[in-house]
């Protein structure tokens, strides 16, 4: 079942007023992937379409990812006011308290709302929803979502299936409330969920249930486990589907589509997710080959690295999707505002 909005012409709808993000600092090669698997930098490559990714160094956290990431996001608006914070990440600081509230509290926003939203590689297509639903009840006009991982904190760097896959980033927008009419104004939107998918990718240790059991930790059971072949066929559906029905819904053509932004899982699943909605190779943005698969961060990354590629340009007309454990799922599109990227100087 999933959960469906649709920001009505004179409406109130958020809109995206500025964007910012980041990597991790220490950059991994393929090469030095492979070595330490015993596989071949091309096997890497073949398999994933990925040629590098950037991992935390020791002693970073996702917050500090986070902080740079929201720096940047309201330097490029001019540092407005915001009244709440949504951190979407499945690899918090801590496993209690959430981490928002002192990443807010470090971008110095004061005593604001801020919480946790944990979606998986979906969770910045959630955390807009969730966004957008703050600012449209009136009580909320302008918001920080973040999508911030450090998934190499939870793979097994011995696992040839899941280590050269993930790697570190955050990405923000700020969001302000305006008008479905603008540029930059969340319209359609769809989330769901399936939880029979639980298994498909899970850490299994570390919460409650296996505490609650008595079991001591596994070493194993706290990396990332997934089942890739499943992971594929259900990605590749529920994006492609979510995708078609978010462009049904804003009353465009598949041919009005200018740039699908899906997660970027991996090369075979964002061609696979392009082909199923029906739209050329070229109007799926891809940089994952660059970054490999950040989860919650990938779509912020995605975009800023489209605008500066000259991809993505003011006035496009953009998809948004995004599958992750859970499952979950979601898609929004949006007309491409005339915004700044912001970066580290500005901030």
């Amino acid at each position: 079942m999933s959960q469906d909005m649709r920001s009505g012409t004179g409406g109130v709808t958020a809109v995206i007023a500025g964007i910012g993000a980041v990597t991790a600092d220490r950059l991994v090669k393929n090469d030095e992937l492979a070595r330490r698997l015993d596989v071949t930098p091309d096997w890497i490559r073949v398999r994933t379409g990925i040629e590098q990714r950037y991992v935390l160094a020791p002693g970073e956290a996702t917050s500090d990812l986070a902080v740079r990431a929201g720096r940047r996001a309201l330097a490029a608006c001019g540092d407005p006011a915001v009244d709440f914070v949504i951190l979407a990440t499945c690899t918090p600081d801590h496993t209690f308290p959430s981490t928002a509230p002192s990443v807010a509290t470090r971008l110095g926003l004061g005593t604001v709302t801020a919480f946790d939203l944990n979606a998986a590689c979906s969770g910045f297509v959630y955390g807009l929803s969730a966004g957008t639903g703050l600012i449209a009840s009136g009580a909320f006009r302008t918001g920080l979502v973040i999508g911030a991982d450090a998934i190499s904190t939870i793979v097994d760097h011995d696992d040839p299936v899941t280590a050269p896959i993930f790697g570190d980033g955050a990405g923000a927008v700020v969001l302000r409330a305006g008008s479905p009419d603008e540029p930059g104004g969340l319209l359609a939107q769809t989330t769901g969920s399936d939880g029979s998918l639980l298994d498909t990718l899970i850490t299994p240790s570390g919460g409650s249930r296996q505490r609650a059991a008595g079991v001591a930790p596994d070493p194993v059971a706290s990396y990332l486990h997934m089942e890739g072949r499943l992971v594929f066929r259900h990605a590749v559906q529920r994006m492609a589907q979510a995708a078609r029905d978010v462009v049904a819904r804003t009353g465009w053509t598949v041919d009005d589509v200018d740039l699908l932004v899906a997660h970027q899982a991996n090369e075979r699943i964002l061609t696979a997710t392009a082909n199923e909605v029906g739209l050329p190779p070229e109007k799926a943005f891809s940089n994952v080959d660059r970054v490999a698969n950040t989860s919650a961060a990938s779509i912020p990354l995605a975009l800023v690295d489209a605008l500066q590629s000259g991809a993505l340009r003011p006035g496009a007309k953009v998809v948004l999707a995004g599958f992750g454990g859970g499952a979950t799922w979601g898609a929004t599109t949006l007309v491409w505002p005339d915004i700044a990227v912001g970066t580290e100087a500005a901030a």
